[in-house]
Parts: C-alpha cells; structure tokens; sequence
C-alpha cells in the first residue's frame, strides 16, 4: 500500500507541475527567485510553490517570517500594503525575533546543563505546533491556490478553444490546496519529530547536531531552488517520499515525546496512581504488529497472560497483542520505569512506562504479578549516547544482571521445589 501511495505522490505532483504550465497562476502568492532574468511561468511557480510548502513545513515559523519578508521587499512601496498577513511587518518582525531567540537558546544551550535546557525545548515545542496550526490554515492555502480566473487578456488565447467562458481554476485550486496541506502536514510530522527528539534526548552534543542537520535541509532546499525551481521541487519531491515513509514513526514519536513531556514537567507522578486493571505504555520495539513507539494500555487476561491493546494511529479499530511467553519484570530506570524480558542472565526493554509511572513500580509489579523490581543500570559515555539511539530506533542493547537480582526461570524454579522436597 504504501508503495501505491507513493507512486500515487510521485504522478500528483509531477501532474501539478503540468496543469501549472497549461493554467494562469496567481502571481501573489509565490516567493520569486532571485534570478529575475528567468522567465516566470505558471510551470516554475507550481515548482516554487511546492518548494515553498516544504521549507516551511521543516521550520514553520522561520519558513513564514522567511516567506513574509521577501516578499515584503520585493513589492513596491505603494502596494505593501495589499499584501497578506505574512508579509506585513506586524507578523514577520516578531517572528523573526522569536527565530532569532531560539537560536540563541539553541548556541547556549550546549553549555547548559540538561534541567535547564530542557523547559526551553518544552516552549520550543509547543511553538511549532502553534505556528504549524497557523500555517496549515492561514498560510498553505494561500501558495498553494496556484490558479486565478481567467482575465480578459487570457480570454483572447483560449476563444480559439471554445473555452473563454469556462473558468478551471477553482477545480484545479480543490486539488491544489488539499494536496499543498497534505504534504505540509506529512513533512511537518517529520520534522516536529525532530524536536521531540531533542526534547527527550540526555544528551546536549546530540541536541546540536540535530539541528545542525534540519539546519542543513533547510539550506540545501533553499539554494537548489535558487539555482533553478525544478531542481527544487525534485529535491522537494525526495524529501517529500521520505517522510511519507517515516510519518507514522514520527507521528508515534510525537505523540511519545509530547506525553513524556508532560508527565516530566508537571511531575505528575506525586498526584497519579496505577490503574489496577490496565496501564499505558509505549512499545519500545517492534512486536509482531505493533510497531516501535506503539502507545497501548496492558493488561493480564484471564490466563496470566499480558495483552497490550491499541489503536493504530489512535483512533483506528482497536487491536489485541499478546506479549511473547516468558520472564518478566519491571525496571527502575532514571526518568521512567520500564518492562524488562529477562532471558538467560540479561534483559531486554519491551516496554517504556510514561514517567507518571516512576515511584510506582512496586504497584506495577504487583497488578503484574512480577516477581522483582529491578534497577536499570546506569550507562555513560559514547556507549550511553549509542544504547539510547538503538533503543529509540527499536534495536534496543541487552543488559546483564547481576547474579543475586536473576530471575529463575520455571525449570530453575522446579528443580527448586523438587529438592525442597
């Protein structure tokens, strides 16, 4: 399916781009390069304006302010004031200045430590969900409604055709403007993951790299589109394909970082308990159908067995999975608790308890009917920085335990009982 969908993607845009040189486009609503020599035709503004929607949707408030203005600088004096809200200096100063301000924070913060970095990404976060919202609705139709009515100086050009009198722009903006909001969600959902990662990362030296690479797309989308929009909107187009390949890891990151979030920074866990019946959790890799970051609530059936039961992307039909018979138990880790496999004098993550959960795991391991609480050990160094990459990817590092904290398993456990007897 999702090869069809890509495929699909792929013909989409590319017939954009060829109804944008057979229809008139609205020449307002897209960002010229600086190149004005190049002739400019409704092909090259599709291209743009494709170019346009997915820088934006990398970085929404700088791609706005961005957008905002050059085309503020680009418009004669007496016309400035026709423009849209974006590209008024109401809008695209401040937001400028909040650009500016996390770049600042960004710089700083590799010298800060962790708990005081850390309420900055939390703003930083919430941030770009509230310029996203604004830019899906108020920003996204407006580049990509690509197609105006005919005028009369068009008319002249299309009477041979029989056509002066028909008007195909708003069917051809009904395909446009959706399919401009689609991608930018699809990209944005990407890149918010971004953010959700340096939210959750430990570690400040990851922190700037990440956004030393988004930093680094943002750029290279910028001079390939002024070099030429088709090269652009190719390089649009790739960036576009992989995110429709990573959105549900990144809408599952999101929804994982924007929970943790919460929990860490309200300290929920002084005013929640337990649910004796049922829990929620995150997969931490991928199990049968479930894929990594999957967000469930836990449960035992009436043959003592865990069942994890979600929704793909929350709201779709529920579904029912067993975890895979064998050693169980609950892990004490730092920030939260964690379902720990044991096998053979190690342990493997399954599952990651919201921090809403640490300080209960003792209740957990009794609603379970676990044997032991066990204390994650504590990793420094490149190694801590490589085990929590692998574990956020679903490839998490088995642990040894210590002798004394194994658990026997049920053959140990028989032998036992035999000799007892």
């Amino acid at each position: 399916m999702k090869s069809a969908f890509g495929w699909t993607a792929a013909l989409l845009i590319f017939g954009v781009l060829l109804v944008g040189a057979a229809v008139p486009a609205n020449p307002d609503t897209v960002v010229k390069p600086a190149n004005t020599v190049r002739k400019s035709t409704p092909g090259i503004e599709a291209a743009q304006a494709l170019t346009t929607i997915t820088g934006v949707a990398i970085s929404p408030l700088l791609g706005v302010s961005a957008v905002g203005v050059w085309k503020y600088f680009k418009t004669p004096s007496a016309k400035r004031s026709q423009l849209p809200w974006f590209a008024q200096p109401w809008f695209w100063v401040p937001g400028l200045l909040l650009v500016l301000a996390v770049m600042v924070k960004d710089i700083l913060g590799t010298t800060l430590p962790t708990p005081l970095k850390k309420p900055f990404d939390v703003l930083e976060v919430f941030e770009n969900k509230l310029s996203a919202l604004i830019a899906t609705g108020a920003f996204v139709p407006v580049i990509a409604a690509l197609f105006h009515s005919v005028s009369a100086d068009d008319s002249s050009s299309l009477h041979a055709m029989g056509l002066a009198m028909i008007d195909f722009s708003p069917f051809f903006n009904g395909l446009t403007v959706p399919f401009g909001m689609f991608i930018f969600l699809m990209v944005w959902l990407v890149s918010h993951g971004i953010n959700v990662l340096i939210l959750v990362s430990p570690f400040g030296l990851l922190d700037a790299a990440l956004k030393v690479a988004r930093l680094f797309v943002i750029s290279a989308l910028a001079l390939t589109a002024f070099a030429h929009p088709y090269f652009g909107a190719a390089l649009s187009g790739i960036i576009i394909l992989i995110c429709y390949f990573l959105a549900g890891w990144a809408f599952r990151t999101m929804v994982f970082g924007s929970i943790f979030a919460y929990d860490l920074f309200t300290m929920r866990q002084n005013r929640f308990r337990p649910d004796p019946a049922a829990n929620w959790m995150f997969t931490s890799r991928r199990i049968e159908t479930a894929p990594v970051r999957t967000y469930g609530k836990l449960s035992l059936d009436e043959r003592g067995q865990l069942v994890l039961s979600y929704r793909p992307w929350l709201i779709l039909p529920p579904c029912r999975l067993v975890l895979p018979a064998g050693n169980y138990a609950v892990g004490r880790g730092l920030l939260y608790p964690e379902l720990l496999r044991v096998e053979g004098g190690y342990t493997r993550t399954v599952l990651d308890l919201p921090p809403r959960y640490r300080a209960h795991e003792q209740e957990l391991a009794a609603i379970y009917k676990l044997p032991k609480v066990l204390d994650a050990g504590v990793v420094r160094g490149f190694k801590a920085v490589w085990r929590w990459l692998r574990e956020l990817a679903g490839f998490g590092m088995r642990t040894r335990l210590e002798p004394d904290l194994r658990i026997p398993s049920v053959r140990e456990n028989s032998a036992s009982l035999h000799r007892d007897l």
